[in-house]
Protein backbone atom coordinates (compact mmCIF):
# COMPACT_ATOMS: atom_id res chain seq x y z
CA UNK A 1 0.00 0.00 0.00
CA UNK A 2 2.00 2.74 -1.08
CA UNK A 3 0.94 6.54 -1.36
CA UNK A 4 -0.30 5.56 -4.50
CA UNK A 5 -3.90 4.94 -4.28
CA UNK A 6 -3.63 0.51 -4.40
CA UNK A 7 -5.14 -0.49 -8.49
CA UNK A 8 -5.11 2.75 -9.71
CA UNK A 9 -2.33 3.28 -11.81
CA UNK A 10 -3.16 -0.73 -12.76
CA UNK A 11 -6.45 0.59 -13.79
CA UNK A 12 -5.28 3.54 -15.99
CA UNK A 13 -2.45 1.17 -17.70
CA UNK A 14 -4.70 -2.05 -17.80
CA UNK A 15 -6.94 0.16 -20.54
CA UNK A 16 -4.15 0.95 -22.48
CA UNK A 17 -2.46 -2.82 -23.08
CA UNK A 18 -5.62 -4.58 -22.66
CA UNK A 19 -5.34 -6.53 -19.39
CA UNK A 20 -8.23 -7.58 -17.44
CA UNK A 21 -8.37 -5.33 -14.00
CA UNK A 22 -11.99 -4.04 -14.30
CA UNK A 23 -14.37 -2.74 -16.83
CA UNK A 24 -13.64 0.45 -18.54
CA UNK A 25 -15.17 3.65 -17.77
CA UNK A 26 -15.32 7.20 -17.76
CA UNK A 27 -13.66 8.30 -14.76
CA UNK A 28 -15.48 11.55 -12.95
CA UNK A 29 -13.78 15.20 -13.26
CA UNK A 30 -10.87 16.24 -10.80
CA UNK A 31 -12.39 18.65 -8.08
CA UNK A 32 -11.11 22.05 -7.42
CA UNK A 33 -9.28 21.91 -3.84
CA UNK A 34 -11.30 25.01 -3.20
CA UNK A 35 -14.76 22.59 -3.65
CA UNK A 36 -13.23 20.30 -1.19
CA UNK A 37 -15.66 19.58 1.65
CA UNK A 38 -14.49 20.57 5.16
CA UNK A 39 -13.94 17.15 6.79
CA UNK A 40 -11.70 15.66 4.52
CA UNK A 41 -8.61 14.64 5.01
CA UNK A 42 -5.89 16.25 2.40
CA UNK A 43 -5.59 19.07 -0.14
CA UNK A 44 -4.84 17.02 -3.00
CA UNK A 45 -7.57 16.48 -5.79
CA UNK A 46 -9.88 13.49 -4.08
CA UNK A 47 -11.48 12.07 -7.49
CA UNK A 48 -8.97 8.79 -7.65
CA UNK A 49 -8.57 8.33 -3.40
CA UNK A 50 -10.92 10.93 -1.17
CA UNK A 51 -12.52 7.56 -0.13
CA UNK A 52 -9.68 6.05 0.67
CA UNK A 53 -7.30 8.29 2.25
CA UNK A 54 -9.94 9.19 4.75
CA UNK A 55 -10.55 5.75 5.69
CA UNK A 56 -6.81 5.44 6.47
CA UNK A 57 -6.64 8.42 8.20
CA UNK A 58 -9.71 7.63 10.63
CA UNK A 59 -8.55 4.38 11.30
CA UNK A 60 -5.18 5.08 11.87
CA UNK A 61 -6.27 8.00 14.23
CA UNK A 62 -8.61 5.44 16.01
CA UNK A 63 -5.77 2.98 16.64
CA UNK A 64 -3.41 5.44 18.75
CA UNK A 65 -6.65 6.86 20.83
CA UNK A 66 -7.92 9.80 18.70
CA UNK A 67 -11.13 10.49 18.45
CA UNK A 68 -12.39 11.87 14.73
CA UNK A 69 -14.22 15.61 14.49
CA UNK A 70 -17.54 14.20 13.35
CA UNK A 71 -17.18 16.51 10.29
CA UNK A 72 -14.49 14.50 9.11
CA UNK A 73 -16.53 10.50 10.21
CA UNK A 74 -20.06 12.38 8.18
CA UNK A 75 -17.63 13.15 5.47
CA UNK A 76 -17.17 9.26 5.21
CA UNK A 77 -20.36 8.16 6.07
CA UNK A 78 -21.72 10.86 3.56
CA UNK A 79 -19.87 9.25 0.09
CA UNK A 80 -21.82 5.94 0.77
CA UNK A 81 -23.97 5.09 -1.99
CA UNK A 82 -27.82 3.58 -2.06
CA UNK A 83 -26.97 0.51 -2.54
CA UNK A 84 -24.62 0.47 -0.20
CA UNK A 85 -21.08 0.75 -2.32
CA UNK A 86 -18.76 3.47 -2.04
CA UNK A 87 -17.31 5.33 -5.08
CA UNK A 88 -13.91 6.36 -5.28
CA UNK A 89 -14.92 9.89 -4.14
CA UNK A 90 -18.39 12.05 -5.48
CA UNK A 91 -18.32 15.75 -4.92
CA UNK A 92 -21.84 16.41 -4.01
CA UNK A 93 -22.92 13.83 -1.46
CA UNK A 94 -26.55 15.53 -1.07
CA UNK A 95 -27.43 13.92 -4.54
CA UNK A 96 -28.18 10.48 -5.28
CA UNK A 97 -25.29 8.57 -6.50
CA UNK A 98 -24.94 8.78 -10.69
CA UNK A 99 -25.62 5.33 -12.33
CA UNK A 100 -22.86 5.74 -14.26
CA UNK A 101 -20.65 6.50 -11.18
CA UNK A 102 -18.25 3.36 -10.73
CA UNK A 103 -18.15 1.56 -7.30
CA UNK A 104 -14.95 0.77 -5.37
CA UNK A 105 -14.39 -2.42 -3.73
CA UNK A 106 -11.15 -1.13 -2.21
CA UNK A 107 -12.66 2.29 -0.97
CA UNK A 108 -15.88 0.63 -0.02
CA UNK A 109 -13.57 -1.92 2.21
CA UNK A 110 -11.44 0.53 3.86
CA UNK A 111 -14.48 2.59 4.71
CA UNK A 112 -15.81 -0.66 6.19
CA UNK A 113 -12.19 -1.40 8.09
CA UNK A 114 -12.35 2.31 9.28
CA UNK A 115 -16.32 3.03 10.42
CA UNK A 116 -15.99 -0.58 12.46
CA UNK A 117 -13.20 0.46 14.45
CA UNK A 118 -14.98 3.96 15.05
CA UNK A 119 -18.01 2.23 16.47
CA UNK A 120 -21.14 3.95 15.72
CA UNK A 121 -21.68 2.86 12.54
CA UNK A 122 -23.23 -0.59 12.27
CA UNK A 123 -25.99 0.33 9.80
CA UNK A 124 -23.72 1.77 7.13
CA UNK A 125 -21.15 -0.96 7.96
CA UNK A 126 -23.52 -3.65 7.44
CA UNK A 127 -24.80 -2.28 4.17
CA UNK A 128 -21.65 -1.87 2.45
CA UNK A 129 -20.55 -5.53 3.83
CA UNK A 130 -24.00 -6.56 1.44
CA UNK A 131 -22.70 -4.95 -1.37
CA UNK A 132 -19.10 -6.22 -1.23
CA UNK A 133 -20.76 -9.90 -0.93
CA UNK A 134 -23.06 -9.63 -4.01
CA UNK A 135 -20.16 -8.58 -6.22
CA UNK A 136 -17.83 -11.32 -5.12
CA UNK A 137 -16.78 -13.13 -8.30
CA UNK A 138 -16.84 -16.85 -9.16
CA UNK A 139 -13.24 -17.42 -8.29
CA UNK A 140 -13.90 -16.24 -4.71
CA UNK A 141 -12.20 -13.08 -4.97
CA UNK A 142 -12.97 -9.24 -6.03
CA UNK A 143 -11.89 -7.27 -8.52
CA UNK A 144 -10.84 -3.89 -8.52
CA UNK A 145 -14.78 -2.68 -9.78
CA UNK A 146 -17.42 -4.70 -9.89
CA UNK A 147 -17.57 -7.39 -12.74
CA UNK A 148 -13.83 -6.45 -13.23
CA UNK A 149 -11.01 -9.96 -12.71
CA UNK A 150 -9.84 -10.83 -9.26
CA UNK A 151 -6.66 -9.27 -8.06
CA UNK A 152 -4.81 -10.18 -4.84
CA UNK A 153 -5.08 -6.46 -3.63
CA UNK A 154 -8.86 -5.98 -3.66
CA UNK A 155 -9.40 -9.62 -2.56
CA UNK A 156 -7.33 -9.04 0.65
CA UNK A 157 -8.67 -5.33 1.16
CA UNK A 158 -12.14 -6.81 1.33
CA UNK A 159 -10.98 -9.79 3.66
CA UNK A 160 -9.93 -7.32 5.98
CA UNK A 161 -13.14 -5.28 5.67
CA UNK A 162 -15.38 -8.85 6.21
CA UNK A 163 -12.87 -9.92 9.62
CA UNK A 164 -13.10 -5.95 10.80
CA UNK A 165 -17.26 -6.28 10.54
CA UNK A 166 -17.42 -9.84 12.57
CA UNK A 167 -17.35 -11.99 9.40
CA UNK A 168 -15.74 -14.61 9.13
CA UNK A 169 -14.26 -14.21 5.39
CA UNK A 170 -13.84 -18.06 4.76
CA UNK A 171 -17.83 -18.25 5.16
CA UNK A 172 -18.07 -15.48 2.09
CA UNK A 173 -19.01 -18.12 -0.57
CA UNK A 174 -19.13 -17.25 -4.23
CA UNK A 175 -22.11 -19.01 -6.32
CA UNK A 176 -19.71 -21.40 -7.43
CA UNK A 177 -18.50 -21.99 -3.77
CA UNK A 178 -15.15 -20.47 -3.93
CA UNK A 179 -13.79 -18.29 -0.38
CA UNK A 180 -11.71 -15.72 -0.84
CA UNK A 181 -8.78 -17.56 0.40
CA UNK A 182 -9.05 -19.67 -2.45
CA UNK A 183 -9.00 -16.59 -4.44
CA UNK A 184 -5.63 -15.51 -3.10
CA UNK A 185 -3.84 -19.02 -3.22
CA UNK A 186 -4.47 -18.87 -7.49
CA UNK A 187 -2.00 -15.44 -7.15
CA UNK A 188 1.06 -17.19 -5.54
CA UNK A 189 3.86 -18.00 -7.53
CA UNK A 190 5.93 -21.02 -6.95
CA UNK A 191 9.45 -21.16 -5.10
CA UNK A 192 12.65 -21.28 -8.50
CA UNK A 193 11.14 -19.02 -10.63
CA UNK A 194 11.56 -15.32 -11.03
CA UNK A 195 10.11 -13.89 -7.53
CA UNK A 196 9.46 -16.80 -6.34
CA UNK A 197 6.71 -17.05 -3.62
CA UNK A 198 5.31 -13.54 -4.02
CA UNK A 199 1.61 -12.81 -4.98
CA UNK A 200 1.22 -11.63 -8.34
CA UNK A 201 -1.09 -8.81 -8.70
CA UNK A 202 -3.89 -10.96 -11.46
CA UNK A 203 -3.62 -14.40 -12.27
CA UNK A 204 -2.49 -12.90 -15.88
CA UNK A 205 -0.90 -10.06 -15.07
CA UNK A 206 1.96 -10.20 -12.52
CA UNK A 207 2.21 -6.68 -11.46
CA UNK A 208 3.38 -5.08 -8.49
CA UNK A 209 4.41 -8.22 -6.27
CA UNK A 210 5.86 -6.22 -3.71
CA UNK A 211 2.47 -4.43 -2.98
CA UNK A 212 0.73 -7.69 -3.42
CA UNK A 213 2.57 -10.01 -1.78
CA UNK A 214 2.26 -7.52 1.30
CA UNK A 215 -1.84 -7.32 1.18
CA UNK A 216 -1.78 -10.96 0.50
CA UNK A 217 0.01 -12.31 3.68
CA UNK A 218 -2.15 -9.76 5.97
CA UNK A 219 -5.04 -11.09 4.49
CA UNK A 220 -4.36 -14.83 4.93
CA UNK A 221 -4.15 -13.96 8.26
CA UNK A 222 -7.74 -12.07 8.75
CA UNK A 223 -6.24 -9.00 8.89
CA UNK A 224 -6.44 -5.55 7.84
CA UNK A 225 -4.90 -2.49 7.69
CA UNK A 226 -3.96 -1.80 11.27
CA UNK A 227 -2.71 -5.38 12.39
CA UNK A 228 0.03 -6.00 14.97
CA UNK A 229 2.11 -8.55 15.62
CA UNK A 230 0.86 -8.98 19.26
CA UNK A 231 -0.10 -12.20 19.45
CA UNK A 232 0.87 -13.72 16.32
CA UNK A 233 2.57 -17.04 16.37
CA UNK A 234 6.34 -17.04 15.37
CA UNK A 235 7.06 -18.61 11.90
CA UNK A 236 9.36 -20.89 12.80
CA UNK A 237 10.40 -21.27 9.18
CA UNK A 238 12.61 -18.61 8.76
CA UNK A 239 12.83 -17.29 5.07
CA UNK A 240 13.28 -20.06 3.10
CA UNK A 241 10.56 -20.44 0.05
CA UNK A 242 8.89 -24.04 0.39
CA UNK A 243 6.70 -26.02 -2.09
CA UNK A 244 3.32 -25.16 -0.98
CA UNK A 245 -0.49 -26.70 -1.22
CA UNK A 246 -2.32 -24.35 1.32
CA UNK A 247 -2.80 -20.58 1.97
CA UNK A 248 -0.82 -21.41 5.09
CA UNK A 249 2.29 -21.85 3.36
CA UNK A 250 2.08 -19.67 0.61
CA UNK A 251 1.46 -16.96 2.92
CA UNK A 252 4.78 -18.22 4.86
CA UNK A 253 6.83 -18.05 1.20
CA UNK A 254 5.47 -14.65 0.47
CA UNK A 255 6.56 -13.37 3.81
CA UNK A 256 9.74 -15.31 3.30
CA UNK A 257 9.99 -13.02 -0.34
CA UNK A 258 9.58 -9.43 1.82
CA UNK A 259 11.83 -10.48 4.35
CA UNK A 260 14.73 -10.94 1.61
CA UNK A 261 13.66 -8.12 -0.63
CA UNK A 262 13.91 -5.98 2.35
CA UNK A 263 17.27 -7.41 3.55
CA UNK A 264 19.37 -6.42 0.67
CA UNK A 265 19.10 -2.34 1.45
CA UNK A 266 16.76 -2.55 3.94
CA UNK A 267 13.67 -1.17 2.05
CA UNK A 268 12.12 -1.45 -1.59
CA UNK A 269 12.78 -0.08 -4.62
CA UNK A 270 10.39 1.48 -7.50
CA UNK A 271 10.82 0.40 -10.59
CA UNK A 272 11.97 3.25 -13.07
CA UNK A 273 9.86 5.31 -14.66
CA UNK A 274 10.32 5.05 -18.88
CA UNK A 275 13.47 6.97 -20.06
CA UNK A 276 14.85 7.14 -16.29
CA UNK A 277 18.36 6.19 -15.28
CA UNK A 278 18.25 2.39 -14.02
CA UNK A 279 20.95 2.88 -11.96
CA UNK A 280 19.39 5.56 -9.80
CA UNK A 281 16.03 3.65 -8.41
CA UNK A 282 13.95 5.50 -6.17
CA UNK A 283 13.20 4.08 -2.34
CA UNK A 284 9.71 2.31 -2.35
CA UNK A 285 8.52 3.95 1.13
CA UNK A 286 4.85 2.88 0.99
CA UNK A 287 5.81 -0.75 0.12
CA UNK A 288 8.12 -0.94 2.37
CA UNK A 289 5.70 0.06 5.26
CA UNK A 290 3.03 -2.37 4.36
CA UNK A 291 5.82 -4.88 4.18
CA UNK A 292 6.43 -4.42 8.18
CA UNK A 293 2.92 -4.93 8.77
CA UNK A 294 2.74 -8.03 6.84
CA UNK A 295 5.66 -9.51 8.55
CA UNK A 296 4.63 -8.63 11.92
CA UNK A 297 1.44 -10.67 11.16
CA UNK A 298 3.59 -13.54 10.07
CA UNK A 299 5.31 -13.88 13.52
CA UNK A 300 8.67 -12.74 11.79
CA UNK A 301 9.50 -9.71 14.26
CA UNK A 302 12.94 -10.50 13.75
CA UNK A 303 12.43 -9.55 9.81
CA UNK A 304 11.22 -5.83 10.29
CA UNK A 305 13.60 -4.08 12.42
CA UNK A 306 16.56 -3.15 9.39
CA UNK A 307 13.10 -1.64 7.58
CA UNK A 308 11.79 -0.07 10.33
CA UNK A 309 14.79 1.66 10.98
CA UNK A 310 15.26 2.97 7.67
CA UNK A 311 11.79 4.24 7.58
CA UNK A 312 12.05 6.27 10.71
CA UNK A 313 15.28 7.43 8.87
CA UNK A 314 13.72 8.53 6.18
CA UNK A 315 9.90 8.26 5.49
CA UNK A 316 9.08 11.40 7.39
CA UNK A 317 9.83 13.66 4.03
CA UNK A 318 8.00 11.34 1.80
CA UNK A 319 4.75 11.72 4.06
CA UNK A 320 4.91 14.73 4.36
CA UNK A 321 4.69 15.25 0.62
CA UNK A 322 1.89 12.93 -0.04
CA UNK A 323 -0.17 13.70 3.13
CA UNK A 324 -2.79 11.30 4.96
CA UNK A 325 -2.49 7.83 3.66
CA UNK A 326 1.14 8.29 3.59
CA UNK A 327 0.99 9.46 7.39
CA UNK A 328 -1.55 6.19 8.32
CA UNK A 329 0.55 3.78 6.64
CA UNK A 330 3.49 4.71 8.85
CA UNK A 331 1.78 4.91 11.93
CA UNK A 332 0.54 1.19 10.74
CA UNK A 333 3.94 0.16 10.68
CA UNK A 334 5.10 1.68 13.99
CA UNK A 335 2.29 0.19 16.04
CA UNK A 336 2.58 -3.06 14.24
CA UNK A 337 6.14 -3.21 15.68
CA UNK A 338 5.37 -1.68 19.03
CA UNK A 339 7.39 1.65 17.77
CA UNK A 340 5.74 4.84 19.65
CA UNK A 341 4.04 6.86 16.19
CA UNK A 342 4.39 10.00 17.90
CA UNK A 343 8.39 9.63 18.17
CA UNK A 344 8.84 7.97 14.81
CA UNK A 345 12.10 8.89 13.67
CA UNK A 346 11.85 12.30 15.17
CA UNK A 347 8.39 13.18 13.83
CA UNK A 348 4.92 13.34 15.76
CA UNK A 349 2.97 10.99 13.12
CA UNK A 350 0.03 11.21 14.48
CA UNK A 351 0.27 15.22 14.99
CA UNK A 352 1.43 15.64 11.42
CA UNK A 353 -1.32 13.57 10.19
CA UNK A 354 -4.48 15.28 12.53
CA UNK A 355 -2.83 18.62 10.52
CA UNK A 356 -3.82 17.37 6.92
CA UNK A 357 -7.82 17.92 7.94
CA UNK A 358 -10.37 18.77 10.74
CA UNK A 359 -9.02 18.94 14.03
CA UNK A 360 -9.79 15.71 16.37
CA UNK A 361 -12.26 15.52 19.26
CA UNK A 362 -9.00 14.00 21.14
CA UNK A 363 -5.76 16.18 20.09
CA UNK A 364 -2.10 14.39 19.73
CA UNK A 365 -0.09 15.49 22.13
CA UNK A 366 2.03 18.68 20.60
CA UNK A 367 4.65 17.49 18.41
CA UNK A 368 7.57 18.33 15.89
CA UNK A 369 4.63 18.21 13.40
CA UNK A 370 2.75 20.96 14.99
CA UNK A 371 5.29 23.35 13.17
CA UNK A 372 5.72 24.97 10.05
CA UNK A 373 6.95 21.85 8.13
CA UNK A 374 3.19 20.54 8.89
CA UNK A 375 1.48 23.47 7.94
CA UNK A 376 3.64 23.42 4.92
CA UNK A 377 2.76 19.58 4.03
CA UNK A 378 -1.32 21.15 3.59
CA UNK A 379 -0.27 22.88 0.99
CA UNK A 380 2.18 20.84 -0.71
CA UNK A 381 -0.42 17.98 -1.11
CA UNK A 382 -2.21 19.63 -4.48
CA UNK A 383 1.14 19.80 -6.55
CA UNK A 384 1.89 16.46 -6.40
CA UNK A 385 -1.21 14.90 -7.09
CA UNK A 386 -0.96 17.33 -10.14
CA UNK A 387 2.45 15.74 -11.28
CA UNK A 388 1.30 12.32 -10.35
CA UNK A 389 -1.57 12.20 -12.65
CA UNK A 390 1.01 13.38 -15.19
CA UNK A 391 3.37 10.87 -14.65
CA UNK A 392 0.40 7.95 -14.67
CA UNK A 393 -0.96 9.19 -18.09
CA UNK A 394 2.44 9.40 -19.59
CA UNK A 395 3.20 5.40 -18.80
CA UNK A 396 0.08 4.70 -20.25
CA UNK A 397 0.50 6.27 -22.77
CA UNK A 398 3.88 4.23 -23.97
CA UNK A 399 2.06 1.49 -23.05
CA UNK A 400 3.99 0.44 -19.84
CA UNK A 401 3.28 -2.25 -17.08
CA UNK A 402 2.05 -1.57 -13.74
CA UNK A 403 2.58 1.62 -11.63
CA UNK A 404 2.93 0.40 -8.10
CA UNK A 405 -0.88 0.39 -6.77
CA UNK A 406 -0.58 1.22 -2.74
CA UNK A 407 -2.90 1.42 -1.06
CA UNK A 408 -3.56 2.71 -4.69
CA UNK A 409 -4.55 5.95 -7.15
CA UNK A 410 -3.21 9.17 -7.26
CA UNK A 411 -1.01 10.98 -4.40
CA UNK A 412 -3.05 12.81 -1.80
Amino acid sequence: MTTLRRGAAALVVSAVLGLSAAPAFAAPSPSPAAELPAGLYGKGDPTYDGVWRQSLALLAQDTVGVEPADEAVGFLTGQQCASGGFPSYRADATKDCDAKLPLDTNASAAAVQALAALGGQDAVVKKTVGWLKSVQNEDGGWGYNPGGASDANSTSVVIGALAAAGEKPADARSKGGKSPYDALLTFAKPCGVKDGGAFVYQVKSPGMVADSTAAVVLASHGKGFAATGDGAKKDEKGTACEKATTLEGAAHNGAAFLANGLAKKGHFDTPPMPGADDSAPKPDFGNTADAVVALSAQGLPGQVAQPLEWLQQNASRWAKENGPAAYAQLIFAARATGADPKQFGGTDLVAALGATGPAPKAAASPGPADSADAREEKSSDSSSTTWWIVGVFFVAAVGVGFLFSGRRKNQN
